[in-house]
């Protein structure tokens, strides 16, 4: 059963995460620096002047001489209760006021002055280092006795909604801008950045996607890759050495079993020539015959993955020649007539003749081995380097044309070959750059073409 595979995009992901990172640090930061402020007890959250004009305003009152007096409402009960160092000055249009608390002797002489002024912030003369002189504030309401003027500064504490509101304004206001700053340099920072730090990862996926295993000791770039990535790179490379390792082993496996299996194959094929002409030496010879060609195409497989010889120009037409003329004895007394014909004198290709012969020959004895004893087996070399071998047989259905190709696969249960040399020869067709298919017959049976590149004309 297939898992599917959980990928996701680096760049994104720490992306996000870096502007979460950042939103967090900039909310901690302000919650410690708003908790500071609370705690200390400074203006910026203990200066309510609104609550304490809201609760004056709602106590005021006139005596039955018509003067400005507080009734005893609970929220100034409260007030009071709250606040250490509560002051206010209350003054009417009549000039009637009404103070409480220690109130400076500046602020109770401006107020006529300021009669028509809706609202002020009163400060101190510059360079004042008195802490406890607080700015004040004035503002005219409107109450059940009148409209009067109230000043008053450091007065109450925040209550809960009203520190909430004002945190959440004090985040608003200095905390998103930098946090909407940081996230877009974020977002256009971190892409670059990972890119040009992953440069080397893209080379080295090139170099995997190279990778034949064909081609013993190759290797990863572990070179300009960040730290991160390079235990990951040297896991895979120890992968490959333990490839190769193992791929060696199998090898010299089969060099040395398939060296071992020639001397008995020769002795057999000595003692089968002494025995008197007839239809079991026949089959005996044929069977002798394949289980050469298996200790050959074994030590051929063996040759061709180590092949490192540079390819020459080869004649097609002259392979085709030396293959016939070898395996004419065998395709006669099997019953068949082998022929050999070509459009032009010579047909070239860049290649091992070796390998081209064997991978011939291989489909010559294919042909041998089912064309089904009767009629021609003919080799044709074409004029644009391609070789035919056709046989008069049962033909190749075309559900197995492409699996026929595949090593040990036989087209039937009781098929006596090994499987591997059709596997061969297409190995050595895409060593050369060519490829071998499967077609029908002219007259039934199949047809193998092995199709390899021209060689280049040469003036």
């Amino acid at each position: 059963m297939s898992e599917t595979a959980d990928h996701y995009c680096l760049r994104s992901k720490l992306t996000w995460r870096l502007v979460m990172l950042q939103a967090a640090l900039l909310i901690a930061t302000m919650a410690l620096v708003l908790g500071g402020l609370w705690g200390s007890g400074l203006p910026v959250l203990d200066r309510d002047e609104d609550r304490v004009m809201d609760v004056v305003q709602g106590s005021l009152g006139r005596d039955g001489s018509g003067r400005l007096v507080l009734r005893p409402t609970a929220e100034l009960k409260q007030l009071r209760d709250e606040t250490s160092d509560l002051w206010f000055f209350v003054r009417d249009r009549q000039g009637d006021t009404l103070s409480e608390g220690k109130v400076p002797d500046e602020f109770t002489k401006i107020g006529g002055a300021l009669d028509h002024i809706s609202q002020a912030r009163l400060g101190w003369q510059m360079f004042e280092d008195d802490p406890r002189k607080s700015p004040a504030r004035m503002k005219r309401v409107n109450t059940d006795v009148g409209n009067v003027q109230i000043i008053t500064a450091a007065q109450g504490r925040l209550s809960g909604a009203k520190a909430l509101f004002a945190a959440s304004l004090t985040f608003l206001a200095v905390t998103a801008p930098g946090l909407l700053l940081m996230a877009a340099a974020t977002f256009v920072a971190t892409p670059m950045v990972i890119k040009r730090a992953f440069a080397g990862i893209d080379t080295t996926a090139e170099q995997a996607r190279r990778i034949d295993f064909r081609r013993h000791g190759s290797r990863l770039s572990a070179n300009h890759l960040p730290l991160e990535v390079a235990p990951l790179v040297a896991a895979v490379n120890d992968a490959l050495k333990r490839l190769d390792d193992g791929y060696s082993r199998h090898q010299r496996f089969v060099a040395d079993a398939a060296h071992e299996l020639r001397t008995p194959i020769a002795i057999l094929n000595t003692r089968l020539e002494s025995l008197p002409a007839g239809p079991d030496k026949i089959r005996l010879l044929e069977d002798s015959a394949r289980l050469a060609t298996l200790a050959e195409q074994l030590l051929d497989i063996q040759r061709f993955d180590q092949c490192r010889n540079p390819f020459v120009r080869v004649d097609l037409v002259a392979v085709a020649r030396s293959v016939a003329a070898d395996l004419a004895p065998l395709a006669i007394a099997a019953g068949y007539e082998l022929s050999l014909d070509t459009a032009s004198q010579h047909t070239e290709t860049l290649g091992d003749r070796a390998a081209l012969e064997r991978a011939l020959t291989n489909l010559v004895q294919n042909a041998i081995q089912h064309g089904g004893r009767r009629g021609p087996i003919t080799i044709h070399v074409g004029s644009a380097a391609t070789i035919d071998v056709t046989d008069e047989g049962d033909g190749v259905p075309p559900s197995e044309r492409n699996r026929i190709f595949d090593p040990f696969y036989r087209l039937t249960s009781l098929d006596r070959g090994a499987g591997l040399g059709l596997n061969m020869v297409r190995e050595i067709a895409r060593l050369h750059g060519g490829h071998v298919s499967v077609l029908d017959g002219p007259k039934g049976g199949a047809c193998f073409r092995l199709t390899l590149p021209p060689a280049p004309f040469v003036q």
